[in-house]
């Protein structure tokens, strides 16, 4: 009886073991086809990205910012708004925010506002320490609950939307930029007025 309740205590650990690889390998899996995706494989260039997004009213949203002001997108009507969605623990997010800073301290004061909306579960303390970090002075706003992101149809992160005067969005943006480079402050330039 012994022998036989040692030999069914094995076969459940080599059950467990076939179980652990099978998951390692998966994760494996999961884990290169978001690499290649995001990071190896060819993104298209600066204006392939860019593209008209015609007369759609950017949807209307209202979220806490770090300061704990509750903050809603129509509040900027007759500005430029520069709406960047993004996650402390995506590796593109972390790539193209000193170039936003830049940009938003160069248009800072103009017809122009940038609100930066984490997704991050984690919360407040996560996305306040990152800002810190990376020395962000323009408005994080925070949506644990990703309401933005069904509302925008995100695909992933960093996308972002530039919402004219009006309220409409005129262009869509996937994936980390150079936001500081001259095609694009020429872009803001001419929409700004």
């Amino acid at each position: 009886m012994n022998f036989e309740g040692n030999r069914e205590s094995v076969m459940l650990s080599d059950k467990r073991k076939l179980i652990l690889i099978l998951l390692v390998l998966i994760g494996s899996v999961s884990v290169f086809s978001f690499c290649y995706i995001f990071f190896w494989s060819d993104r298209p260039d600066t204006r392939e990205n860019i593209k008209p997004q015609g007369t759609v009213t950017a949807p209307d949203f209202g979220l806490s910012n770090l300061a704990g002001d509750y903050v809603k997108l129509s509040d900027y009507r007759g500005k430029v708004v520069f709406l960047n969605m993004w996650a402390t623990w995506c590796p593109p997010c972390r790539e193209e925010m000193p170039s936003m800073e830049a940009l938003y301290r160069k248009l800072k004061g103009r017809n122009f506002e940038m609100l930066a909306v984490s997704i991050d579960r984690d919360g407040e303390k996560t996305v306040r320490l990152f800002a810190k970090k990376y020395g962000l002075t323009f408005p994080v706003l925070l949506d644990p609950d990703n309401k933005t992101h069904r509302l925008y149809g995100l695909t992933g992160v960093p996308e972002t939307f530039i919402v004219d005067k009006n309220g409409v969005v005129v262009r869509k943006v996937i994936g980390p930029q150079n936001w500081i480079n001259k095609e694009w402050l020429d872009y803001f330039d001419q929409i700004i007025g």
